[in-house]
């Protein structure tokens, strides 16, 4: 395996518990965020607005989200195994935040034409699946590599608990913008009002990431990683049970004050999606002092590809359940304004920043720890892996259940503050997508983080053993 040198010839591997400067932190996490401009519109609206602003049927809506998303499987291994066998001159992996960030941004432009909606149903149909299908592979061409990165910058583990934690500070910054942003976005440029409560419901939950990733550090050091987990778990069932109780039993109008509490507590639940991130590079350690390779995007493409699963489930289920139960989304009154110049305008601004931002993790990133195999690692070979891997499986799983967890309520909670203007059944269908399926996920997440084998201690041993060998 090659090692970058540094500019005295000295291999980088040789020293790489490397501190990092706040601006490089900084720098890095600005990538996550400008993600998640893309990403989480796609996940909260897309839905939305497929059905009610183009019309499609939410059968149609749900199969082409769960083919896109099974389709991703296959090609993002196939990215992860291309960027691992190759060196660019710009960076390994920081190259694709340049080269995958231009047309990304184009294609989350052409997302959302004014003139789709103009079209029959036909040529909609045909729209929505080259279109989303396009930026869901763009997207990988830029996800997985910057994934890659935090793996590459360094192995002392506080610094990658640090470095996690801006990183999702950025991100839920992404997601804060999104969930609250789009409806009030759409709202100006449509010229109507805005709905303040669903806006602040949409976008609460993400005040705990606020707070609490900035104190992981601390966090961890009080109640060890695993009992940090559980306690941020057991809040988040918390909060789903009491919005549950809330919308069956009582007006939610009446009750926003203790609403948004309780949306406040699911977001901390739902903040251990956020922390899976900070597993990834332990796995990846761990499967270079097993075989000597460091696979860092073969590993963050399967968890690319768990992550998605999760995304594709609950983009699948959610239309296809409200559509057999009667909830029909381009019937019903829409909780968002309808003008396809709005969501073009809207989604458009979020494209364009969100390559700025790409662009400035580009420059702020410095690729310390870099290998690539001396011979190309093969579909074969990372299907080993991950038989061999039991911490890298415990990983996935957990993935695929936070984030259906977290997407299967993502579209439904722009309905949530209106309950009250739907029937009994659409009410039901709500209330199980917003808090009963995703607190029943949550204990599945709980198990499967008392499974995960690998404790601080030995992660330790494993890195410093590593960089002897290297040494």
């Amino acid at each position: 395996m090659a090692y970058n040198q540094n500019e005295g010839g000295e291999t980088m591997a040789a020293k790489g518990f490397y501190k990092l400067s706040w601006m490089q932190r900084i720098g890095f996490g600005s990538g996550d965020l400008a993600q998640n401009l893309i990403f989480q519109t796609v996940a909260t609206f897309l839905m939305i607005y497929l059905c009610t602003v183009l019309k499609i049927s939410m059968i149609f809506v749900s199969g082409l989200i769960l083919a896109v998303r099974l389709f991703d499987c296959i090609w993002s291994p196939i990215v992860g195994r291309y960027i691992d066998n190759h060196n660019p001159k710009l960076g390994k992996y920081r190259t694709y935040l340049l080269y995958g960030g231009i047309p990304l941004t184009i294609a989350a432009c052409f997302l959302m034409l004014p003139a789709a909606a103009e079209w029959s149903m036909t040529m909609k149909i045909i729209y929505a699946t080259v279109s989303y299908t396009l930026l869901s592979m763009i997207y990988s061409v830029v996800n997985i590599p910057y994934g890659s990165i935090m793996a590459s910058m360094t192995r002392d583990n506080n610094e990658v608990l640090i470095l996690t934690s801006t990183r999702m500070v950025c991100a839920n910054i992404g997601q804060i913008v999104v969930q609250a942003g789009f409806p009030i976005g759409l709202a100006i440029v449509a010229g109507e009002t805005i709905d303040w409560k669903q806006a602040s419901f949409m976008a609460i939950g993400t005040i705990p990431a606020f707070i609490i990733l900035p104190m992981l550090p601390l966090l961890k050091s009080w109640f060890g990683k695993k009992g940090l987990y559980y306690l941020l778990l057991s809040i988040g069932f918390i909060g789903f049970a009491a919005l549950f109780v809330i919308g069956k039993f009582f007006d939610v109008a009446e009750c926003n004050t203790i609403v948004q509490i309780a949306k406040v507590m699911t977001g901390v639940g739902l903040l251990v999606g956020s922390l899976m991130w900070a597993l990834v590079p332990e796995v990846i350690s761990e499967a270079e002092y097993r075989t000597g390779n460091r696979p860092a995007a073969t590993v963050n493409a399967l968890a690319g590809v768990a992550f998605k699963a999760g995304f594709s489930i609950a983009g699948w289920i959610t239309p296809l359940v409200m559509g057999w139960i009667g909830f029909n989304l381009a019937e019903e009154v829409s909780a968002l304004p309808g003008g396809p110049n709005a969501w073009f305008t809207v989604i458009s601004v979020f494209a364009l920043v969100g390559f700025i931002l790409l662009a400035l993790c580009f420059l702020s990133c410095k690729e310390n720890i870099v290998t690539t195999p001396e011979k190309p690692v093969t579909f074969g070979e990372m299907f080993q892996e991950f038989k061999a891997n039991k911490c890298l499986q415990l990983v996935l799983g957990i993935f695929v259940v936070v984030f259906l967890a977290s997407f299967i309520a993502a579209p439904v909670n722009a309905y949530y503050t209106k309950l009250a203007d739907y029937s009994d059944t659409v009410k039901d269908a709500i209330l199980w997508f917003t808090c009963i399926i995703p607190a029943l996920l949550l204990i599945v997440v709980a198990y499967l983080v008392y499974k995960y084998p690998l404790t601080d201690e030995k992660l330790d041993e494993i890195n410093h053993e590593i960089e002897a060998r290297n040494a």
